[in-house]
């Protein structure tokens, strides 16, 4: 149990949502790295409860969806056997409401075929009617739409083509950026989409690695436990629905969405957060975390 007073808990949570690291709140709040890590994960577990309980029955006209790369541990290629399941790439999947800039549904773990059909399972259990939707061309998105949204969905994917050539690929790596884009496709799935576009999730995956340290790149700061990593991103989809102004809509996203009256402050999200889920014992499983007993 953190005995921190409300000012200390705002001051912390204020800082990871800011970009800052775990040691980096630790030397701005005085307050140990254990104790603000046990914080973050409590309160990170309570966000996800929170968005569960709040995005159901939504109406959006259009859906963007998107995937965030990340890692846990250690890079990738140097994953053993063992270590495949919690180690290494780690992608989080992120579902927007194209006009409120609303996250609707998320899942963090590995970009394949199994999470793909859950994320868009869990999305489609929060979204009411037959939406737009709008992907990249990762092809495990037209069958996991298709079946969840009964071939009722009008989806678009756009393709982008990168001008690479094997000295491109080598510097891209080195330099953490991408190749030049020189062609963008369009392509109808299902049904007629208006709009095929995935500018606004884009964006929105920008503003989680910079406000998120977990997902910097070149830092010491990455996650070294996948519960932290998932605590995390609950974390932010939370404050960036509920708390975090958008310059465009001038309000939250949350409320531009219908699901909140106001904007929330980050001691409203702590109230909130920690009196739903106390000491209960968390899993990772699903699309982020687990509680014993109840779902997130």
């Amino acid at each position: 149990m953190n005995v921190l007073s409300r000012d200390q808990q705002i001051a912390i949570i204020a800082c990871l949502t800011e970009g800052q690291s775990i040691r980096a709140t630790e030397r701005i709040t005085g307050i140990h790295r254990d104790t603000i890590m046990r914080l973050g994960a409590r309160v990170g577990r309570g966000c996800a409860e929170l968005h569960d309980r709040m995005m159901v029955g939504i109406r959006c006209g259009r859906l963007e969806l998107d995937e965030i790369w990340g890692f846990v541990g250690k890079k990738q290629k140097r994953v053993e056997r063992h270590e495949i399941g919690h180690k290494g790439d780690q992608y989080t999947f992120i579902g927007m409401a194209s006009s409120a800039k609303a996250i609707i549904s998320y899942r963090t773990g590995k970009r394949d075929t199994e999470n793909t059909d859950l994320f868009v399972q869990d999305l489609r259990q929060r979204v009411i009617g037959a939406p737009e939707i709008s992907t990249d061309g990762f092809h495990p998105y037209k069958v996991a739409i298709r079946d969840a949204f009964n071939g009722r969905a009008h989806h678009g994917v756009i393709v982008k083509t990168y001008s690479v050539t094997n000295l491109a690929v080598k510097e891209a790596a080195r330099r953490y950026s991408p190749a030049e884009v020189v062609a963008v496709s369009r392509e109808v799935e299902s049904g007629m989409p208006a709009n095929i576009s995935t500018s606004y999730v884009e964006r929105q995956n920008l503003t989680l690695r910079m406000t998120q340290k977990r997902f910097a790149r070149l830092t010491n700061g990455f996650s070294k436990k996948l519960d932290h990593h998932a605590a995390a991103v609950s974390l932010y989809v939370a404050h960036y629905n509920l708390c975090r102004v958008h310059e465009a809509l001038r309000t939250t996203p949350a409320v531009a969405l219908g699901v909140a009256e106001r904007v929330w402050t980050i001691g409203d999200l702590l109230d909130v957060v920690l009196s739903l889920e106390p000491n209960r014992p968390v899993r990772v499983t699903r699309n982020f975390t687990v509680i014993d007993g109840g779902r997130s």
